[in-house]
């Protein structure tokens, strides 16, 4: 199997875990607060990670240089972001529709990437990317999409995860995979802390009568060792085989994901446009992994050239 294929089903494995977190996470922050439950989180996925490291790759943590702390620490502040703007727009706003909004990364890495790294998208990322957005559109509600609070905080969380890719692309070819990964949730964890004590009742991240609620403590098991410790590892260590559009592409199937879990777990109901629009994200992925308009193109210009 190619590497790219295996990469490509990584992220898409990734991005089921991080849709099917949507609603954990909401139930689990009617009883810690975001940030708070994010610096726990992390924490936990930090130390977890660390701890492997020790047993298995001891020599590895040798290798840590400042380089690799900067490093991380950069890909962290943007993880910080997203995440920090996402749980707090789901205290306003259904996972659904949270998911869908992430799901706007999709069309802002090529963007971002054409603007700052001058790299042109394929034929088949810009027209998989457009095809998302219409489905992202048709998703939140068409000609009647109406945004609250929640909505604006999710929309700058796709702008920070769309951010977070392009910068794991330029680092993760380059440094080791563990100590990119362990270094980032660490900043994660340090920025929920300092940002929980300035917002929040920060005091519950250690009250066992909050933490001890099936609902927290099973999300923070799931979310911090799945969607967290395992995902990014798998994110910063297959992403140095495709491209930053490529993996905003397969991460568009994040929305549609969360929507299905959404539906089989909250009871939330999706209207047919929207699930038109998770079709079309889902379309657009497939486009976009399809060498087919590539080769289209090549054999049009061939017979061009032959005609003449």
């Amino acid at each position: 199997m190619k590497q790219q294929t295996v990469a490509d089903l990584s992220l898409l494995a990734v991005a089921f875990v991080w849709g099917a977190t949507f609603v954990v996470v909401q139930n689990a922050i009617s009883f810690l607060e975001p940030l708070s439950f994010n610096a726990v989180r992390f924490s936990l996925a930090g130390l977890s990670l660390f701890a492997w490291t020790a047993i298995v790759s001891r020599p590895l943590l040798g290798q840590l240089s400042w380089r690799i702390v900067g490093a991380g620490a950069w890909m962290g502040l943007w993880l910080f972001s997203g995440y920090a703007f996402q749980t707090v727009g789901l205290l306003y706003t259904t996972s659904s529709k949270a998911g869908f909004i992430t799901g706007l990364s999709v069309v802002l890495v090529p963007l971002f990437s054409f603007l700052m790294l001058k790299q042109k998208p394929t034929a088949n990322a810009a027209v998989g990317a457009v095809l998302a957005a219409f489905g992202l559109y048709w998703l939140t509600g068409g000609a009647e999409l109406s945004f609250n609070r929640g909505d604006v905080f999710v929309f700058f969380c796709a702008i920070s995860f769309a951010m977070h890719i392009l910068i794991t692309g330029q680092y993760s070819s380059r440094y080791s995979t563990l100590l990119l990964t362990m270094v980032q949730i660490f900043t994660v964890a340090v920025l929920c802390f300092i940002f929980a004590f300035w917002f929040e009742e920060a005091t519950n991240m250690w009250n066992t009568a909050v933490l001890r609620r099936p609902e927290v403590w099973g999300a923070l098991a799931v979310t911090s060792l799945l969607a967290t410790t395992a995902a990014f590892l798998i994110q910063t260590a297959v992403q140095k085989h495709t491209t930053p559009a490529h993996v905003a592409l397969i991460f568009a199937m994040e929305p549609v994901f969360a929507a299905l879990t959404a539906y089989l777990w909250a009871g939330e109901r999706l209207s047919p446009s929207a699930w038109l629009g998770g079709f079309a994200i889902l379309a657009g992925m497939v486009l976009a992994e399809l060498p087919s308009v590539r080769l289209w193109g090549k054999r049009w210009r061939a017979k061009r050239n032959i005609s003449s």
